[in-house]
C-alpha cells in the first residue's frame, strides 16, 4: 500500500501512463457526480464518491485493478497485509475482481487530502470510526486499454 499526502504529490509521481492522468481527470470531476453512482473514464478506469463509510469485515484482493482512494473529508483506519500472509475466506470471482481473506495485518490511519494506492499483491479492509468522503477509482492493472476488447 502507498499513502500519498497529497494530490500534488500524486500529480508528481504518477505523472506518467495514461491511466494515471485519467485518475487526475476523474478526481478533477467529483463536483459534477452524486456519491454512490459510478463513472468512468475510457476503458481503464471507473469511479465513484463514497460519502457512506463502513467497515470491511474481510480483507479485500483484486488482481486485474489496483483501487485508488482519495480522501476528502474525514480519516479512516485500513488494515492491510500482504496476501500471502491471510488465509482464504472466500475464493477469487473474475466478475468482480475480487478475493475475500482473513487475517491480521498492519493498521495506518489517513485523513483528508491524502491518497491511497492499494498494490495488487496486499489485501486490505477499510475500519470506520466515523463519516468520511472520498473518491474511489479502479484503475487497471494494464497500461491503458484491455487487450480482448
Amino acid at each position: 500500500m502507498r499513502i500519498l499526502d497529497s494530490l500534488e504529490q500524486f500529480k508528481q509521481v504518477y505523472h506518467a501512463g495514461r491511466k494515471w492522468r485519467r485518475c487526475v481527470e476523474a478526481i478533477e470531476n467529483i463536483g459534477n457526480i452524486r456519491p454512490g453512482v459510478a463513472h468512468s473514464v475510457g476503458d481503464s478506469l471507473a469511479y465513484r464518491l463514497e460519502t457512506r463509510a463502513v467497515t470491511d469485515a474481510c480483507f479485500v484482493g483484486h488482481r486485474r485493478y489496483f483501487e485508488v482512494h482519495y480522501y476528502l473529508q474525514g480519516t479512516q483506519e485500513i488494515e492491510f497485509a500482504p496476501k500471502a500472509w491471510l488465509r482464504p475466506a472466500e475464493s477469487y470471482r473474475d466478475e468482480t475482481d475480487r478475493e475475500y481473506l482473513e487475517g491480521a495485518g498492519e493498521i495506518v490511519r489517513v485523513h483528508a487530502g491524502q491518497i491511497v494506492i492499494c498494490d495488487n499483491a496486499e489485501a486490505y479492509r477499510f475500519i470506520s470510526d466515523g463519516d468520511v468522503k472520498k473518491v474511489i477509482l479502479l484503475v487497471t492493472t494494464e497500461e491503458g486499454y484491455f487487450h480482448n476488447k
